[in-house]
Order: C-alpha cells, then structure tokens, then sequence
C-alpha cells in the first residue's frame, strides 16, 4: 500500500500548511512500492485523465493524498492485474460511487483458457498470458498485434504464450503511436535491446554454468541488477543525445 507523507512543517517538499506534495515527492512516495516508475509516467497517466493535481498560479503540480492513492491504484492495477487505462478508468469510478469491484486475476483457470505459468528455473514471477488476453488487456486487435509481431516488438514465448511483461511493451508501443512513431520505426530500439540483453547474457553465463546450486541461484539476481544498469544508461545516453535532462 503507497504510504504518503503528512503535510506537517516537517515535509519540506510538500506545500507549507496544505499538505500537497510536489511531483518530485509523490515520485519519492510512490517508489517505495514501485520502484520502476517515472515522472514521464505520472504525467502521461494525468493526460489520460487517471488523475486531477492542482496547479499553482505559475504552473507546477500539486498533489494530495487522494491523488497519491489513486496513482498507486492505477499502478497496481496496471502491475498485478494487467489492465488498460479504459478499464482502470471505470474500476476507479465505480469505487468512487461506493460500488464493489472485482478485478481479473492474472492466470485465473478456466478464464479464457489462459493460465499463468511457472517456470522452476525462473521463479513465481515468470507469468504467462495467452493471445486473447494480452489482445485485451493491451486494448488492440489481432490485426494491430500481428503487425508489431512482424516487426519482432513481441513476440511469444512458448506454446503460445507471452511473457507478461508483453503488456508493458504494448502499451509503450501505443504510448509512443500517440506521438506519430509507428512500429516500424521502434526496430533499431528492438535491436538495441537484444544487443543488451546479450551483453548481459555474456556476464552472467558463468554463473549459469557453475557446478555449485547456490552460485547458479545467484545469476538470477545478477541479471535484474545488469539490467536494471543497462536501462538506466540507456535512459541517460538518450538524455545526453537529445540535451535534455528529465526532472
């Protein structure tokens, strides 16, 4: 659950005596919990209309509690329940009428014949979607999935199934159509990515191969901290190429 701060004199990046946060601090607030989100995120998820902070007479974004605690419900939907923004939006109505909402488990049997999948080598978080419910939560059709395929965006993984994280990846994909960037331009990204994740690989194929379990165990959690490297250098060179810092 997104804890947020008081608005007391001791939160010195909240507004004095209102108890609104800037964006800087609701970043802060809500990484506890989920720590791969950005400010990019938070303003995309307000112009989709998911969230109202007030603005000051010169412009800067103030946010509530409320605010902070419906951004983490829309997070947590979009993480744990894959869903898009136009369902979110009428989950979060229908709980500000009071209403009872029963949200989609991920892997849920007998749902569309979709279950999720684990795999002994990957852990409990290596989930597994099926077309049909990756074509819903992505909101896109066959058509639309089949031509990102083409373009080697996504791709499934094994009998059929995609890995989960091909809802993150769709919903970039239509973040960035938004802006006119079309599939067929995001190919040299895609490269880009498979060339890391092959740098990656190198690293930690050692580990992979070592003869004691425990050694073998930890390539796992070397591969999330390379990568987790990789995204952030890749974020800055991009930073750097354009001239821009993002706050």
């Amino acid at each position: 659950m997104v804890q947020t701060p008081s608005g007391g004199a001791g939160n010195g990046a909240a507004a004095a005596g209102t108890g609104l946060m800037s964006i800087g601090t609701v970043l802060s607030v809500l990484r506890e919990e989920f720590p791969e989100v950005t400010i990019s995120k938070i303003r995309f998820l307000e112009s989709e209309g998911l969230i109202e902070p007030q603005r000051t007479p010169s412009g800067y974004r103030k946010f509530s509690a409320g605010d902070v605690e419906r951004l983490g419900h829309v997070l947590r939907m979009q993480r744990d329940h894959y869903l898009p923004l136009k369902v979110i939006r009428e989950h979060l109505d229908a709980m500000e009428r009071g209403e009872a909402v029963q949200l989609p488990v991920l892997g849920r049997p007998g749902d569309d014949g979709d279950t999720a999948q684990e795999s002994a080598a990957e852990g409990p978080t290596a989930a597994r979607i099926g077309r049909g419910r990756l074509l819903a939560a992505a909101g896109i059709d066959e058509r639309t999935l089949t031509e990102w395929e083409s373009y080697g965006l996504l791709a499934p993984v094994e009998d059929g199934m995609y890995d989960a994280e091909s809802v993150t990846v769709a919903g970039l994909i239509t973040e960035l159509g938004r802006f006119g960037i079309e599939p067929r331009h995001l190919r040299a990204m895609k490269a880009a990515a498979d060339r890391e994740a092959g740098l990656v690989d190198q690293v930690v194929a050692p580990l992979k191969r070592h003869r004691n379990p425990q050694t073998r165990a930890h390539a796992q959690a070397r591969t999330k901290e390379l990568a987790g490297l990789t995204v952030k250098l890749h974020a800055a060179l991009v930073q750097a190429a354009l001239g821009i810092r993002l706050p």
